[in-house]
């Protein structure tokens, strides 16, 4: 072997070898770019399943607390017309007052 033959050897082996390597990092490249699109894919659609039953838990309770503020609400204005002791003797006190109003107005016109 000559000079010129291990140099051409040694040329040869440089551009098989530097081709075989450039395939190797293309093919794991492609392959870490799939592997990581799937995890991306993935993880996407597991975090936007989260946010469906975080909004869905959400949207219940303000549904919840706008229910029980209705019906509270009614139920005091149902008791307000009712024969409530409380709301007799404030019934009873206004109209304490009222009758006082038109005895002091009479008075004052007489």
């Amino acid at each position: 072997m000559s000079a010129s033959d291990l140099s051409n050897l040694t040329l040869g082996l440089e551009g098989s070898l530097t081709r075989a390597l450039a395939h190797f990092l293309d093919n794991w490249r492609r392959n870490a770019t799939a592997a990581a699109r799937a995890l991306d894919d993935a993880l996407a659609e597991e975090n936007f399943k989260n946010v469906i039953w975080y909004l869905a838990v959400m949207i219940g309770m303000f549904a919840f607390i706008v229910v029980a503020m209705l019906v509270s609400t009614v139920k005091s204005k149902r008791r307000e017309h009712s024969n409530d002791p409380y709301h007799q003797y404030i019934k009873e006190d206004w109209t304490a007052q009222i009758q006082q109003g038109d005895v002091v107005a009479n008075f004052g016109a007489g």
